[in-house]
């Protein structure tokens, strides 16, 4: 029995990791588990056992010195890697600064010196100074005496990527006490930047991922990647959060005789067109070109509040509406968005929206994967392209992540509105068309079954604390 520190680092974090079945398994596996965690101790309760110790995680600022050499270390990382790479590419667009403020200026200055200076042995070195510079750091300090103190085997962070956990990594191998990560989300490795520092060992969900990241990280040894699946879909085969058609239907006022379409919703950031595929569908209701009467219910993001949804809620009552139950635990935060925690009751009506639904239609998203864990077709639209004054979303079909999910043909891509509604109208009528191609998506992005994913990957974590 041994010693796990478990860094959770947002809501997202504590949905996979808490709300399925990896921490049950954890405290049954080790000795203690210590939780940091950037999340207030309120949002734990109910879940700790006698060995859980709750520690903290410092709202972390970065010094303008260890700021300066992480964008270096995370934009050369884009500079090296962004041939043949769209999202790469986009990534670093987006990023370039328009103003001319002292900030701006220091990055823009990043991306010119990067452009001939990033490569792995140049990367390497930017990393080395973003330590260097954590060498006096006050946070960094505390962060060593409290593993001093609680002297874990292994410290394992749910995310790979937040600034805040620098100074947690850095102070984790100068203890030298070995440390792992899991990817936190399927396009981390092939559109975002670097991770917030070297770890000992990578958690990966497939065997796809382990070749990207050997790609993307020329520097880690196969050896040191761990294939386990992820957590964030397991609760979908545990029975406490199984509810009945019948309770779902009654709690969103849904016509049991009726088919469901779910139009799920992505954040205004990558998603600004959502209002208009939800539009498009009530209007092709309204008007009869939806030839089967539905159940038309639209899940928001839990990343945003719904208020840009408040106009199509007035003007088309027969929507139904979730909006996930994701309490803010605090507005005092770098990362505000981190701070939104799921309740228990959101992970079972997520889990019913999936399973008694009939179409599933979101922009691009993970959605896509949940929805195929239920049998159940999936629909794209992506109307706005770089001509037509929409959004933009039709170059996520270009990312590297979701382009293999287009070329597998598990999903029906439709980039205007009379092809979004003879899409529904022709999955209506045979939804299972695609199911075959879904199968084999789904085991090439998530290696493993879902049931007992917590217990691999803690059976696996444990593995890295021997020797």
């Amino acid at each position: 029995m041994n010693k796990l520190v478990l860094v959770i680092t947002d809501g997202v974090g504590f949905k996979n990791y808490v709300l399925s079945d990896f921490l049950k398994e954890a405290i049954k596996n080790f000795e203690e588990v210590i939780i940091f965690s950037a999340l207030p101790e309120s949002c734990y309760d109910g879940f700790l056992a006698e060995n859980c110790t709750f520690e903290e995680l410092e709202d972390y600022r970065e010094s303008g010195k260890t700021w300066f050499f992480r964008k270096l270390k995370e934009v050369a990382h884009l500079q090296n890697h962004k041939k043949n790479n769209f999202g790469i590419r986009a990534n670093l667009k987006k990023n370039y600064p328009k103003g001319n403020n002292r900030r701006s200026v220091l990055i823009k200055f990043i991306f010119a010196w990067t452009h001939f200076f990033c490569s792995e042995k140049f990367i390497s070195k930017y990393h080395s100074l973003q330590e260097k510079s954590l060498q006096n750091n006050s946070t960094a300090k505390r962060y060593l005496a409290k593993l001093e103190k609680y002297k874990p085997d292994i410290v394992y962070f749910t995310h790979q990527r937040p600034p805040f956990i620098a100074p947690l990594v850095y102070a984790s191998k100068k203890l030298n006490i070995p440390s792992a990560s899991f990817i936190f989300s399927w396009d981390n490795l092939a559109s975002k930047g670097r991770m917030a520092g070297d770890f000992d060992y990578y958690f990966v969900w497939s065997n796809l991922m382990k070749e990207e990241l050997l790609e993307f990280y020329s520097g880690v040894k196969s050896a040191q990647v761990k294939v386990v699946g992820t957590p964030q879909f397991e609760p979908y085969v545990l029975d406490r959060y199984n509810d009945s058609k019948a309770h779902f239907n009654k709690k969103f006022s849904l016509n049991n005789n009726l088919k469901t379409i779910c139009y799920s919703c992505g954040d205004v950031s990558t998603s600004k067109n959502d209002a208009l595929y939800v539009r498009t569908i009530a209007e092709a209701m309204a008007s009869k070109k939806i030839t089967e009467s539905v159940n038309f219910i639209v899940r928001t993001s839990p990343a945003e509040e719904p208020t840009r949804f408040e106009v199509l809620k007035e003007e088309y009552p027969f929507i139904q509406w979730n909006y996930p139950k994701w309490k803010l635990a605090r507005n005092a935060h770098q990362e505000i968005w981190s701070q939104r925690v799921p309740e228990v009751e959101d992970v079972l009506d997520l889990r019913s929206v999936l399973a008694y639904s009939d179409i599933m239609i979101n922009m691009c998203s993970t959605m896509s994967l949940d929805a195929m864990f239920f049998d159940k077709p999936v629909i794209n639209p992506v109307f706005g392209n770089t001509k037509n004054g929409l959004y933009d979303d039709q170059k996520y079909l270009e990312y590297r992540h979701y382009n293999q999910v287009v070329k597998s043909g598990a999903v029906n891509v439709v980039k205007d509105a009379n092809l979004l509604i003879e899409k529904i109208n022709e999955l209506l009528s045979n939804p299972n068309d695609k199911l075959n191609e879904q199968h084999k998506l789904l085991k090439v992005l998530i290696t493993g079954e879902l049931p007992k994913t917590g217990e691999r990957i803690v059976n696996t974590i444990k593995t890295c604390t021997v020797g």
